[in-house]
């Protein structure tokens, strides 16, 4: 099949068309989606937040850094976060979760209003993904534009953007780039446009290369299925896939950065829990997937009751060749199958099992449904065909019937798809009718547009019913209080303000502002995720998800000179719901320890207690003997410390006593430990989970007049506690070792987007410690010498300062930022002599030709058109 090239005889009037029912595809898909969350209560048409899941707790904060980014507000910069994780590497965030064109429309938004940007970075993916399908369905088969924009519309509002898109905007540029690769592709069949379809490409990817993979993997097997059914000589389908090959390669490597610097993050990034993979759906529960409204675990493929109808409808129709009902028709089921089995899943997810659903490269079937519901529509099925077609469908929906995703709102939609099936069949019957045409195709509109509305509606309905889908607090009277709280006692970068341990998003310290330990991505580094977590810092996701410390000590090591608290006390400003902006003496971010301090590698610490000393270069704890009081074994188990034994009133438990100094504060450290820990009357519950949650440093309470402290510890199920959990804070001696390291610290210390700089006293000998996690990318130099990569002391920054120094400068660059801009400079060469070349080509022929049109037909279009091309052209008046 020759791929048919548009008529020129009338091309203002195509132009308009095509253009008008574009944008008609995207304001349609637009509405129907507003019309769902309108009735729905969802914001910002009601007061439901939609910052659930990942969109409340990574993406909302990602944005408000954005904001912060341009309009000056924040540290850091694109190379670095001086606000997440004490510090971490942004660039690999921001080519990840911030790079689809829309996210940057936040800057034109006030900061207190970034959840709205967040929902139009969704929306205006939707009505761009519907608009460009309208265009690139016309070049599959030429046809009425206004019947392509319907189908773009279930495109649009497909379940995967539903169910999985919506919550993950960066995400949603992969619906963009579904029809923007098919386009591409299609100038490949044409043999032309090779410039601009490699810049397709590179938009494609640079906007979101996960999604991005997904799309081209598709399209890529859309284009086979086009170049088999082609009737040229294999020598030029040959040539359109090498022409192919080399567009998305060159693409590719022109958005080289965004790979290179995500792939060296991603390398780097803490590991992610392992997912096995359980398994395909039953054929039955998978089948229902296909049928609108409903949320179930399996791959989310429907498009609506219009295109399945269509595609049911397609082995019927005897104009289409039989060849390419059932290359088309093999097509859908290849990569229908590849969604459940485990090593195709991994291909189309770049070789992981995703810690969320294993389903989500159903996104590139849901184009190939739209594309073979086109295919058959634009055929003009009759009505035998089109009836063989419902029963199809109705096969399909007794098939399913008991399948838990056919709730109330599927079985609605399944019955409403009785009314495009009478307007195809009043279509088909008043077809040189163009009055009646018009009117038909508008009434199929209006049920496309209410469907889908009904779709979302309902799936949105069903998926916040769901405990997981709690919404977080973004932004709300007390988050955006916080926010000003915390700003007002901003001292950066003389020392920290931690909005920890407060949770109103994951990534509270770029929702809140300040410079706090949580920090929730992909990419946490594993030395930071172990940093802190060593230190007695808490974690969740097996890392992914490090925390703020809350105890003194940690918070010293840290130089957090400010912190948000729940707990009532002396000490504090309190702000709106109870939450309390508590200051506390700090030492600077960069410190010194004295010569022949113990670094990293050099022997292993006893307890959390010892490494925290090590770090902050000073004794403050007291770390007792544990004496069992309940007659249980009286020594730890070796290699596993104290075995809980059952408990006579159920469960499991055991009470120790211990001996510390009157007066200390008693501090418990038992981070996978599941079950309640009671002392001085005080009882703290702890969910630990080696190793997916750990649980950080825990007050107990002061140590009693008599020095005797008894810690009783009950669980549901049998565990072991450390040997040594518990520790005995001297806060007299902690803040002498403040003191001293405030007093030895640098006389100036300057930071800069992605530096800091430390002017110390003339000669200071010892190690500058700077309180950031030593992840891959920093550099130090002392006194102007070559930067080298710095040692590390409790994870942290440790250089050298020799005989004596008095300056120390530090900067970060991104680990792979150097060679992807190198493989983009070679991709950017290549496309320039290309274009240049092909200028060069296009002035010689105009010379030869001169005013004659040369290899051009009398009416626009290739000489010899195929009988296919000539039938394509008649379809198009339907």
């Amino acid at each position: 099949m020759t791929p048919p090239t548009p008529t020129a005889r009338f091309p203002f009037r195509r132009v308009t068309g095509e253009t008008a029912a574009a944008w008609s595809a995207a304001l349609l898909s637009m509405g129907a989606y507003c019309l769902a969350m309108a009735v729905h209560g969802t914001y910002p048409f009601g007061g439901r937040s939609r910052a659930v899941n990942d969109l409340g707790n990574q993406l909302v904060p990602f944005h408000a850094r954005l904001w912060d980014l341009m309009h000056g507000n924040t540290t850091g910069d694109l190379y670095f976060n001086w606000s997440s994780g004490y510090g971490t590497p942004f660039l690999g965030d921001f080519f990840t979760y911030l790079m689809n064109p829309f996210s940057w429309l936040v800057g034109v938004f006030p900061r207190h209003l970034v959840e709205l940007p967040v929902f139009l970075v969704t929306l205006f993916s939707i009505g761009l993904a519907s608009g460009l399908m309208t265009l690139f369905l016309g070049r599959l088969h030429p046809g009425s534009p206004w019947l392509r924009a319907l189908l773009a519309v279930c495109f649009g509002l497909s379940a995967w953007t539903v169910s999985d898109g919506f919550a993950d905007p960066m995400w949603m540029w992969g619906l963009v780039a579904l029809p923007l690769l098919g386009i591409a592709y299609d100038w490949c069949l044409r043999r032309r446009r090779w410039v601009a379809g490699t810049l397709l490409v590179a938009l494609s990817w640079a906007g979101n290369f996960y999604t991005a993979a997904m799309a081209t993997l598709g399209m890529a097997l859309v284009l086979l299925v086009r170049v088999c059914l082609d009737a040229r000589a294999g020598r030029e389908r040959l040539d359109t896939l090498l022409r192919a090959a080399s567009m998305t390669l060159t693409g590719v490597l022109l958005a080289a950065p965004v790979l290179t610097v995500s792939l060296r993050a991603s390398r780097a990034a803490q590991p992610a829990p392992v997912r096995v993979y359980e398994g395909p759906p039953s054929v039955a529960h998978y089948l229902a997937q296909l049928l609108p409204g409903g949320l179930s675990e399996g791959p989310r493929v429907s498009v609506g009751m219009l295109p399945l109808l269509l595609i049911a409808t397609l082995p019927f129709i005897r104009r289409v060749p039989l060849r390419e009902r059932s290359c088309w028709l093999f097509l859908i089921a290849v990569m229908a199958g590849s969604f459940v089995w485990a090593p195709t899943i991994l291909l189309w997810h770049g070789g992981a099992i995703p810690n969320g659903s294993p389903y989500r490269a159903s996104l590139a079937l849901t184009a190939v449904l739209v594309s073979v519901a086109w295919l058959a529509l634009a055929r003009e099925p009759g009505r035998r065909e089109l009836l063989c077609g419902a029963g199809v469908v109705l096969l399909l929906i007794l098939f399913v019937r008991h399948s838990p995703h056919l709730s109330r709102g599927p079985w609605l939609l399944a019955a409403a798809g009785l009314a495009p099936l009478v307007l195809l069949l009043a279509l088909d019957r008043y077809r040189r009718r163009r009055g009646a045409r018009a009117a038909l195709t508008a009434a199929l509109a209006g049920t496309v547009f209410l469907t889908s509305a009904y779709a979302v509606f309902n799936t949105t309905a069903i998926r916040d019913t769901y405990a997981w889908w709690t919404p977080k607090r973004t932004y709300d009277r007390e988050s955006l209080a916080a926010y000003e709280l915390l700003k007002s006692a901003d001292d950066w970068p003389a020392s920290r303000t931690d909005p920890g341990p407060h949770e109103y998003a994951n990534n509270d310290p770029m929702l809140l502002a300040g410079q706090g330990g949580s920090y929730y991505s992909s990419y946490v580094p594993a030395r930071t995720a172990r940093a802190l977590h060593g230190l007695g810092a808490g974690w969740y996701i097996q890392g992914r998800h490090t925390l703020s410390f809350t105890d003194p000590v940690s918070r010293a090591i840290m130089g957090i000179s400010s912190y948000a608290d729940r707990r009532t006390g002396p000490g504090g400003l309190t702000g709106p719901g109870g939450l309390t902006r508590r200051t506390v003496p700090a030492p600077p971010i960069v410190t010194v320890r004295p010569p022949g301090t113990r670094l990293d590698g050099a022997g292993a610490d006893a307890t959390v207690f010892a490494r925290q000393e090590r770090v902050l270069g000073a004794r403050v704890y007291e770390v007792p003997r544990l004496r069992p009081s309940d007659g249980s074994p009286p020594e730890p188990t070796a290699g596993r410390g104290w075995a809980l034994v059952p408990d006579p009133r159920g469960g499991f438990g055991r009470t120790f006593t211990a001996r510390c100094t009157p007066g200390t504060e008693a501090y418990w450290y038992a981070p996978w430990f599941s079950g309640r820990v009671g002392a001085q009357g005080r009882t703290v519950e702890s969910f630990g989970r080696q190793s997916m949650t750990g649980k950080g440093l825990t007050a107990l309470g002061r140590v009693p007049a008599d020095g005797t402290l008894t810690v009783r510890v009950t669980s549901e199920r049998r565990q072991h506690l450390p040997p040594s959990p518990l520790g005995c804070l001297n806060e007299t001696a902690l803040d002498r070792a403040v003191d001293h390291l405030r007093s030895t610290g640098p006389r100036e210390l300057r930071a800069g987007g992605h530096s800091i700089e430390a002017v110390f006293a003339s000669g200071t000998k010892g190690t500058a410690v700077v309180s950031v996690p030593a992840t891959s990318g920093w550099q130090c130099a002392v006194d102007g010498a070559q930067a080298t990569g710095p040692r590390r002391l409790g994870g942290l920054i440790a250089v050298d300062l020799g005989d004596g120094a008095t300056g120390l400068r530090c900067s970060f660059r991104p680990p792979g930022l150097r060679l992807g801009l190198a493989l983009s400079a070679a991709a950017a060469a290549a496309l320039l002599l290309v274009a240049g070349a092909s200028a060069l080509r296009a002035r010689r022929r105009a010379v030869r030709c001169g005013a004659v049109r040369c290899g051009v037909g009398v009416s626009g279009g290739p000489r010899g058109a195929t009988g296919d091309e000539r039938q394509g052209r008649q379809a198009a008046r339907w």
